[in-house]
């Protein structure tokens, strides 16, 4: 499917496009900055992005994961005719669109809470949420409600209730009628229900062909919502962390492991043949230029992103190195962006974008470990006859390694430069290479 072959490009827009954190309220007009966004499309292109991954776009409390609208954009950021045109935008580039899909919450000034809190037990949707008349929340509301994970700006949506399910499975039609969308995020996906996870995969199914289900995961066995009755993928919450990990710490060792853990050819791997979203960074956690001990290392990290099983993602600013702490809140990691930049590193990840487009074996490919030293790690995807080996040196010095190739020439998908095996391989400092073997 397509989403196997994409690069996938994620924006925040309430931050991108500089909206205030709060929303205003009914009585002001929108504001349409969600335009702006159009601009980037040449941006998108000269990089490679194959999926544009918006997060949330409607009609919101704050920061846009407390929904008060599933069916109107948020007037911070325009009119639905905005994200209509928008959308229309990208596709007419040849990029596919993913809306960010907030399903197991809500916020405070979402309609029908506000109707229980105004009538109470006689409003007809006290069951669309997990109420206890009996208590109270720390808002005062004169009844107790769940949360996400004690959140109490965030209400929790009673998924097993048929209202409810189809209400959010009528948004979704309503978001592939009117932005003819190609599939979703789904925001905190270890928490949805099961049976609504199933009855949304079973919508995706049948409403565009080959639309695509993404869930956000963070630990555990990814297949419990990796399947055929749940997502077609999930956010890869495991090796993100060992990316960052091995170059800071000189430890090539820990994300060979869990490569090789996941993807890698014994009976015991658990996703080999699935295509996880890779990230080195995204809305929710710090910019990996501010991980990272050392800026050296974007290019090799971004090179083992674009080269690991996976689909690549790239978090807007990123890409020519914008800095944000989690530490500081997070607003600043979604920053306010007049217009997207390029520089030497934008340079070096359109190269890793069009490296990757051109091979089966990056796309689709097996793993397998041919060497993992503490600063070298070299492994082999291979598929439809094509064998590409991914190089990477994260030492600040040239190094020579010795692997069996089985090969003796190979060509640099990325540089086009030629490269012999015989007498060892050098690498070069902070570097990454694509060995397509000859």
């Amino acid at each position: 499917m397509w989403f196997e072959e994409t690069v996938l490009y994620q924006i925040y827009p309430l931050g991108a496009c500089g909206a205030p954190r709060q929303n205003p309220g009914p009585d002001t007009a929108p504001q349409p900055r969600l335009r702006r966004l159009a601009e980037w499309v040449p941006h998108l292109q000269r990089l490679g992005v194959g999926c544009v991954l918006l997060n949330p776009v409607f009609e919101s409390d704050a920061h846009g994961y407390d929904t008060r609208d599933y069916f109107t954009v948020d007037r911070r950021l325009g009119t639905n005719a905005d994200l209509r045109a928008l959308c229309a935008a990208l596709h007419a580039a040849g990029i596919r669109v993913m809306l960010d899909a907030v399903f197991n919450h809500v916020g405070r000034g979402f309609w029908a809470f506000r109707d229980v809190q105004e009538h109470r037990w006689d409003s007809a949707y006290k069951d669309w949420f997990h109420l206890d008349f009996g208590g109270d929340s720390p808002f005062g509301d004169g009844f107790w409600y769940e949360g996400w994970e004690g959140v109490y700006d965030l209400v929790k949506l009673n998924l097993q209730n048929p209202a409810v399910r189809q209400h959010l499975f009528d948004a979704v039609r309503e978001w592939v009628r009117a932005y003819d969308i190609d599939g979703l995020r789904l925001d905190v996906a270890y928490c949805l229900d099961a049976g609504f996870l199933a009855g949304l995969r079973a919508l995706a199914d049948e409403i565009k062909p080959a639309f695509w289900l993404l869930g956000e995961t963070l630990h555990g066995d990814y297949n419990r919502w990796m399947n055929d009755s749940a997502c077609h993928s999930v956010t890869n919450y495991e090796c993100y962390k060992g990316l960052h990990s091995s170059f800071n710490s000189a430890n090539m060792h820990e994300i060979a492991y869990s490569l090789n853990r996941q993807f890698g050819a014994e009976p015991w791997c658990l996703y080999t043949g699935r295509h996880l979203l890779s990230f080195a960074d995204n809305h929710d956690v710090s910019r990996i230029a501010t991980v990272l001990a050392d800026r050296h290392h974007l290019r090799p990290l971004y090179g083992l992103v674009f080269g690991m099983p996976g689909v690549p993602a790239l978090y807007y600013g990123s890409e020519w190195g914008i800095t944000g702490d989690k530490r500081d809140g997070d607003p600043a990691l979604r920053p306010a962006v007049e217009a997207p930049q390029w520089n030497d590193l934008t340079d070096w990840l359109a190269a890793l974008a069009a490296a990757r487009k051109n091979s089966p074996a990056l796309c689709f490919g097996s793993y397998r470990n041919l060497l993992v030293q503490p600063q070298q790690l070299v492994f082999e995807r291979a598929a439809a006859g094509e064998r590409v080996l991914v190089a990477i040196n994260a030492a600040a010095e040239p190094c020579t390694v010795h692997f069996d190739a089985r090969a003796g020439r190979a060509v640099d998908l990325v540089t086009g430069a030629p490269h012999d095996f015989g007498g060892g391989s050098e690498l070069q400092p902070y570097s990454c290479a694509f060995w397509r073997v000859e």
